[in-house]
C-alpha cells in the first residue's frame, strides 16, 4: 500500500477507536439493542400506524403506564407479536410471514384473530338463517387442483354479534404459513359478515436468553472506586446509606419514540450509597458483605474496599413496538427495575 492510502484508512478509521466518544456511543447503543433483544432497529412508523386495539389491552392488563408488569402470570410465554395478512393480490387466502419469529423462541401457541361485522335482524328469517358456519382450513399444497386442504376449526356464529372471532391454529403454523380465507356457508351472502382485511395471526412465544452482565475494563476500576467514595456524601456533607434512587429512561432521548408504542419510558431507578459498618439489617447486607465491611473497617486488608450498593431485588417490564416488518410486538424484560438495594 502507499502511504498516502494507508494514512487516510487510519484517519477514517480513528473516530471508530473503542476509547472515542463516537465508539462508545456506538457501542453503548449496540448493548442496549442486546439488552432489548432486537436485532435491527425499526423505522419510525409512529404515528401514522396505529396497533390493533386487542393489543393494546393485552398491554393494559399486564402492564401499568410505566411498563411496569402488574400480572406477570397472563401471558403465554414473555413475546406476543400480532402479524397483519400480507396478502395483497389474492383475497382467497390469509398470509403471514413468520420470518420475525427468532430461532431461539419456542412457539407456544398462535391464534387466527378475524374480526366479525355485526348484521341487521330480520325476523322472517328461518332459524339456520340467522346464523353463519365457518371453517377455517390449512391450505396444503397451493399449486394443486383442486386444492389440497386441511380443516382446522369449524364454528357456528350468529349473524348479529359483532367481535373478534379467535381460532386456534397452532399446529398449522408449525408447519405453515398459508392459511384459506373462512369458508362460509348459508348461501355465501353471508361472508360479508367478516371483514376482509381484519385478520391478524398472533403467536405466543418464549425466549428465555439471559443477558450476562458487562464490566467494565479493570484499568477503570480505580476512577470508579474515587467516584464512588465521593458520591456517598450529601450537599450538606452528611453520609448517605445505600438507597434506592430515581432514575427514568425516556425512549425519546434515546431515539427510539418512533416506534416504541407504548410506554414511553420507564422508571428504572438504581442503587447508591455508602455501605459502611456496621451494615444494619435496612442495608439488605450478605455475610459476605459483612465480612468485607469488617475487613475494610479493621484495615486487615489494604486492597480491600467497602461492599458495594447494588440493587437485590428486580422486577420485569413490558414494552409493545412496531418491529422493522411493522408487526405489532409485546415483549416481558426481565431484571429490568431495582426495587431495593442492598450491600454486596
Amino acid at each position: 500500500f502507499k502511504p498516502g492510502i494507508l494514512n487516510l484508512f487510519l484517519s477514517e478509521a480513528h473516530p471508530q477507536r473503542p476509547g472515542s466518544r463516537k465508539g462508545i456511543l456506538a457501542e453503548a447503543m449496540r448493548r442496549l439493542q442486546e439488552v432489548f433483544d432486537i436485532e435491527a432497529l425499526p423505522h419510525d412508523v409512529l404515528p401514522h400506524r396505529k396497533p390493533p386495539q386487542f393489543m393494546v389491552d393485552l398491554f393494559n392488563k399486564v402492564a401499568d403506564s410505566n411498563g411496569i408488569t402488574k400480572a406477570p402470570g397472563l401471558l403465554e410465554g414473555n413475546v406476543v407479536r400480532s402479524l397483519e395478512d400480507r396478502d395483497y393480490f389474492d383475497q382467497s387466502y390469509f398470509y403471514f410471514n413468520i420470518s420475525s419469529v427468532g430461532r431461539n423462541e419456542q412457539m407456544l401457541k398462535a391464534e387466527l384473530r378475524v374480526f366479525k361485522l355485526n348484521k341487521n335482524h330480520v325476523p322472517q328469517k328461518s332459524f339456520w338463517q340467522h346464523f353463519l358456519k365457518v371453517d377455517v382450513y390449512e391450505l396444503l399444497d397451493r399449486g394443486s387442483k383442486p386444492q389440497r386442504r386441511n380443516l382446522i376449526s369449524s364454528r357456528l356464529l350468529s349473524l348479529y354479534t359483532e367481535g373478534w372471532e379467535v381460532f386456534n391454529v397452532t399446529q398449522t403454523v408449525r408447519t405453515s404459513c398459508w392459511i384459506p380465507k373462512l369458508q362460509g356457508t348459508s348461501r355465501d351472502r353471508t361472508l360479508n359478515s367478516l371483514a376482509p382485511k381484519n385478520a391478524f395471526l398472533v403467536l405466543f412465544t418464549n425466549n428465555d436468553r439471559q443477558k450476562s452482565s458487562s464490566f467494565l475494563p479493570s484499568s477503570t476500576g480505580k476512577t470508579m472506586q474515587q467516584i464512588r467514595d465521593t458520591s456517598f456524601f450529601s450537599p450538606k456533607g452528611q453520609i448517605v446509606p445505600c438507597q434506592l434512587n430515581d432514575l427514568f429512561v425516556d425512549f425519546h432521548e434515546i431515539g427510539w419514540a418512533g416506534w416504541i408504542i407504548s410506554p414511553r419510558g420507564y422508571k428504572a431507578f438504581y442503587c447508591k450509597g455508602a455501605c459502611l459498618f456496621p451494615l444494619g439489617e435496612s442495608l439488605r447486607a450478605t455475610n459476605h458483605a459483612t465480612v468485607q465491611s469488617i475487613v475494610h473497617t479493621l484495615k486487615l486488608s489494604k486492597d480491600v474496599s467497602t461492599p458495594c450498593c447494588v440493587p437485590d431485588k428486580l422486577s420485569s417490564i413490558s414494552i409493545m413496538y412496531f418491529d422493522d416488518s411493522e408487526n405489532v410486538v409485546l415483549k416481558n424484560y426481565k431484571d429490568m427495575v431495582a426495587t431495593s438495594c442492598g450491600c454486596h
